[in-house]
């Protein structure tokens, strides 16, 4: 087998990836302290056509050279805005008619792979701090709660990864 080359990969300048038509889909990062994390966020964000990201509380905002560090150039093709608090990004999320789901380990979650979005339904996904998770009052303002069924000794995932899980599990489902 050989790699494929960025051509083959039909891969597109920034440009051309601000045309393109994103998912109705909104990443809440709710104090996340790892700029590194963040910057991984958006990266990912860009690979699955995500939105936007709303960045809030303690979480780092563009330009940071940790965020540059694993975004690679994703912060300056991915929308984002920064507020006060996740409750501020939620409220007003919920007037523009997202479904706010919180990906946290809580009584009544919906496990991943059972959570499928409506057609045309827009969706805003909080991902917490990286010791605390997503904060009390942003879980009691969701709709719903997500999370990633765990097998091993360790209850949590890094928020990078947990990310990248629940997007590309929402972007398979809008996409089909």
């Amino acid at each position: 087998m050989k790699k494929k080359t960025m051509l083959e990969l039909h891969r597109v300048d920034a440009e051309q990836y601000s045309h393109i038509e994103k998912l109705p889909i909104t990443v809440v990062l709710d104090n996340v302290r790892s700029e590194m994390n963040v910057g991984s966020v958006f990266r990912t964000a860009d690979a699955f056509l995500i939105e936007r990201i709303c960045l809030c509380g303690i979480t780092a905002v563009p330009p940071k050279p940790e965020i540059h560090k694993t975004a690679l150039g994703a912060e300056n093709t991915v929308p984002w805005t920064h507020y006060a608090s996740a409750a501020e990004a939620i409220a007003q999320l919920r007037q523009q008619g997202y479904r706010i789901c919180a990906v946290e380990q809580v009584h009544g979650s919906i496990s991943l792979e059972r959570f499928s979005p409506e057609p045309g339904q827009r969706l805003a996904i909080i991902l917490g701090n990286e010791v605390k998770g997503v904060s009390q009052e942003a879980v009691d303002a969701s709709d719903c709660c997500i999370e990633i069924p765990q097998y091993g000794t360790k209850h949590s995932l890094n928020i990078a990864n947990t990310a990248a899980i629940v997007m590309w599990h929402l972007s398979s489902h809008i996409l089909l």
